[in-house]
């Protein structure tokens, strides 16, 4: 299949104009992820995510340890976005997501980073954490596009999602790629500060699903369009492995391609949390990679593999 954008449509018909206006009123009371916090960021008022009206990356480049169907030969040209809309007590990336490590860049500066991708032959352009930054990226994609880019767009999110601003991206997103973190909006609001994290994330999941279908992964092994969903195994069994793949497979898609992770382990302020203060086990993770199996989701990250005995993927 050949590597192309699925906004070139949007961008030729003018209505990525139309999507750019109407992602920008929403920032004058800024709604585009469920915490409405209502701030108005054309003013650079911030609220939950720490972002006024400029974007905030902290670092861009090819990047190699994503999924396989991203990485291909030369890498997902990943764009690292500053600050988020979780608060997650046990966050990896906590300079970049929480304290604010980055620089403001224009929309000019953006759409450079997205031609400098491509020209260094990524596969794709990786979004990751863009969902409180949805207006500036669309209008440094129309920029990008006037100077060549073509290549897919994977939205990389912790799947916190308004389902208002996932319309405004139907038709520009190729590829999404969401956590699913909790089933159980208990440990979400514990782990996460978010009350209602699973009837929003289920939600969020199913219209991206909606949008783009299952992956697609053209001869060369590289996906081209498709939802991918991360799932994140906690010690204790804290991530609901089981409502998450019997959601997957019964509601979303048996093809649904789908990365347990297994990497988890205490960083910031897991180590306040008795449950959280240590890493998984190798017996946890074949056990939701299991389960997984055991409701019909057999589309699973290669990264998944090593670590699982094969009686369990017979």
């Amino acid at each position: 299949m050949k590597e192309t954008g699925a906004y070139l449509q949007l961008h030729d018909t003018g209505e990525l104009t139309a999507r750019i206006e109407h992602a920008r009123s929403v920032l004058e009371s800024c709604e585009l992820c469920p915490h409405r916090c209502h701030v108005n960021r054309l003013q650079d008022e911030r609220g939950k995510c720490r972002t006024g009206l400029q974007a905030v990356v902290s670092s861009y480049g090819p990047h190699f340890g994503e999924e396989s169907p991203l990485v291909g030969c030369n890498g997902s040209g990943t764009i690292f976005f500053t600050n988020c809309n979780l608060a997650c007590v046990f966050c990896q990336n906590l300079p970049i997501s929480q304290l604010g490590k980055g620089r403001e860049i224009t929309s000019e500066e953006l759409a450079a980073m997205m031609i400098s991708l491509q020209k260094r032959g990524c596969h794709n352009i990786n979004l990751v954490t863009p969902t409180h930054v949805v207006p500036q990226i669309l209008e440094a994609l129309a920029m990008a596009i006037s100077a060549g880019l073509s290549i897919p767009l994977v939205y990389n999110c912790g799947g916190y999602e308004s389902l208002g601003t996932l319309h405004l991206l139907d038709g520009v997103v190729d590829m999404y790629m969401p956590d699913m973190k909790y089933s159980d909006d208990g440990i979400a609001r514990q782990y996460s500060g978010i009350d209602d994290y699973w009837s929003v994330n289920s939600a969020a999941v199913k219209e991206m699903h909606r949008q783009v279908g299952d992956l697609q992964i053209d001869e060369q092994g590289v996906a081209t369009r498709g939802l991918l969903v991360r799932h994140l195994v906690l010690p204790h069994d804290l991530a609901g492995t089981r409502k998450v793949v019997r959601f997957l497979a019964e509601e979303v898609s048996r093809d649904t391609y789908l990365n347990v992770m297994a990497q988890y382990h205490p960083c910031h302020r897991a180590f306040e949390f008795p449950l959280l203060a240590r890493s998984v086990t190798n017996d946890e993770f074949m056990q939701a990679v299991s389960l997984a199996c055991q409701h019909g989701l057999r589309r699973l990250d290669r990264f998944c593999y090593p670590r699982v005995a094969r009686a369990v993927l017979q």
